[in-house]
């Protein structure tokens, strides 16, 4: 496979029971890599890890919420004391609490926030420690195309979208002479457990204005991910890749 072999190498994905985090975990695997999955369902996580083993791979599964301080470091201290290594990082987790700016709470701006943003912090940092030993890594971290845009009834959702694009930018720089590289994808509209609760006229309305004429899949991100992860993308660091149809 050459350059997207990723035989030897180990990795780590949030968020992985479902959705694009699944198909990520399942094609680094399938590129070889060892791969750490973590989620909050314990259950759907496991079958995601199982059906990488019977395919040959290799994957442990850990049930964790993102969004509690002490995940991060535990998990990347223990795939290294396990495995010895972490080469790859994609942080993938997130959730939503929609609703417009007038009536949203507090707590639903401080979850979003937390989780999806404050994750990618803790991941990034925790990781960094034995990728800086190693001289090598890369991060990837999913952001989305509201957080370019923008979206009515998402700004909770947007900013911390917004936030990870500016994180992984300063990231990129601080970690790039030491061999590691972060950049981001950020993702249009894609068919996910997420947007499935869309009614027809709001999926209408955005189909009529993709270029593509159609939503994503997971694979698509997925074969995104793999690229920055890969040494294909050995030159790329501080960037965000669109996969959008041509939305943004």
């Amino acid at each position: 496979m050459g350059l997207l072999d990723l035989s030897g190498q180990v990795a780590l994905v949030t968020g992985a029971s479902r959705g694009i985090g699944r198909a990520v975990a399942e094609l680094l695997a399938g590129h070889g890599a060892t791969v750490g999955l973590v989620a909050r369902s314990a259950e759907p996580l496991e079958a995601v890890a199982s059906g990488i083993r019977s395919r040959g791979g290799e994957a442990m599964a850990w049930a964790a919420d993102v969004a509690d301080p002490a995940t991060a470091g535990g998990l990347v201290e223990r795939i290294v004391g396990e495995r010895g290594r972490l080469d790859i990082l994609v942080n993938n987790a997130g959730i939503t609490r929609d609703g417009l700016l007038l009536r949203m709470s507090d707590e639903d701006w401080n979850a979003v926030m937390d989780a999806n943003l404050g994750s990618v912090f803790r991941f990034t940092r925790a990781a960094a420690r034995p990728m800086l030993k190693a001289r090598r890594g890369s991060i990837v971290n999913l952001t989305s195309i509201v957080g370019l845009q923008g979206n009515a009834g998402q700004s909770n959702y947007a900013a911390s979208k917004g936030g990870i694009v500016a994180f992984t930018r300063s990231a990129s720089r601080e970690l790039a002479s030491r061999g590691i590289r972060v950049n981001a994808v950020a993702p249009g509209f894609i068919e996910t457990d997420m947007t499935a609760g869309m009614t027809e006229e709001a999926r209408s309305r955005m189909l009529g204005v993709i270029p593509m004429g159609r939503p994503g899949k997971p694979e698509d991100v997925a074969r995104a991910v793999l690229f920055l992860a890969s040494d294909l993308s050995h030159y790329v660091t501080g960037q965000v890749l669109t996969v959008d149809g041509g939305l943004a």
